[in-house]
């Protein structure tokens, strides 16, 4: 009796249900696991183990993440050696998509080589990013072709994908268009779907088969502006990230956060924080408090969603996607590194 007594005191002055809770980070240490000369703006995890990643001059492969060992390929279309910004997978392949005409999807294919299952070629095509719902069902996202968005859905599998016709898709906006900056301007949850353009973010409740726009107040004035980058904590939260790559300094309408799921959108740090960022993601399970943005400008972190920010590094990086509640991969011009944020 006496030690469910003293039970009872020790969950009166310390929650005996509360989860622990994860100290803000201070620093970041950084590791370099591969190096060349490439751009890479995608990178992906296939599982814990193994991170896939493509980039240009046709440049694609995958680093066993326990043993550091890398593989790498070069994909060559006739004489067109393609950009890849876009990649994705299921359980079973991987997906790469380059940007500009042609067009080019690729699939993991029989004997372990990659197979075309899709091109487009028109001199306005442009592909900025993949992923997929579930085993079977994704999507691509790309700018302007013919007055609309080009939108690529698979059923499936990956085998085929179809264009979306531009009666399926909100008007066209003059001037509309996407950053193929690091494959993060398109987000999946569920069957839900948000797309971030240069004036908007499209969003959809079913996988792609039908679609509403929502204005955000972050700044589209100018053609490098826009959001470059969105990330979702759950169907609701979620977070958008961008700027103009030409003036990275201004830190003025280039962050907002929404609550109910992409309907309405709320600047953050407004003239305050990080400036232009290509790429943004909340930290796993810090229940939507923790984010991380990542561009050419540096890694800058918040603990507090997004009203402040602290600069973590001055290293630039394209890219990022987290791994666990702390360790993070990166990808950015001429290498991939290893992040640990402590």
């Amino acid at each position: 009796m006496r030690s469910f007594v003293l039970f009872l005191m020790a969950c009166s002055l310390f929650s005996c249900t509360d989860k622990p809770v994860r100290k803000p980070f201070t620093a970041v240490e950084i590791e370099t696991i591969y190096s060349d000369s490439v751009s890479i703006r995608a990178i992906e995890f296939l599982d814990g183990n193994t991170l896939a990643f493509a980039g240009n001059k046709g440049i694609y492969g995958t680093i066993d993440l326990p043993s550091g060992k890398v593989r790498t390929n070069t994909m060559k279309y006739h004489t067109v050696i393609p950009e890849f910004r876009a990649v994705t997978h299921t359980p079973t392949d991987f997906f790469m998509l380059s940007v500009a005409n042609p067009a080019l999807l690729y699939k993991t294919g029989d004997r372990g080589r990659m197979d075309l299952v899709y091109m487009e070629e028109d001199e306005a095509v442009f592909y900025d990013a993949m992923r997929f719902w579930n085993d079977t069902e994704g999507i691509a996202i790309g700018d302007n072709v013919k007055g609309c968005l080009s939108i690529l859905i698979t059923r499936d599998g990956g085998n085929t994908w179809n264009k979306s016709l531009c009666s399926d898709i909100p008007e066209f906006i003059e001037g509309e268009g996407a950053f193929a900056a690091s494959n993060t301007n398109i987000e999946v949850y569920g069957d839900h779907t948000w797309i971030a353009t240069t004036k908007r973010i499209l969003y959809s409740s079913d996988k792609g088969k039908t679609w509403e726009s929502f204005t955000t107040p972050v700044k589209t004035e100018e053609a490098t502006e826009g959001i470059y980058s969105i990330d979702f904590y759950d169907t609701d939260l979620g977070v958008a990230i961008g700027g103009d790559y030409t003036r990275p300094d201004g830190n003025e309408a280039n962050k907002a956060i929404t609550k109910d799921g992409g309907k309405t959108w709320q600047l953050l740090a407004n003239g305050m924080g990080p400036g232009y960022k290509s790429c943004v993601q909340f930290v796993p399970n810090s229940n939507g408090t923790g984010i991380v943005a990542t561009g050419f400008t540096g890694i800058s972190y918040s603990q507090d969603m997004g009203r402040t920010w602290n600069q973590l590094s001055d290293e630039g990086f394209y890219t990022l996607l987290f791994l666990n509640g702390n360790i993070a991969y990166a990808a950015g011009k001429n290498r991939i590194s290893r992040l640990v944020f402590k």
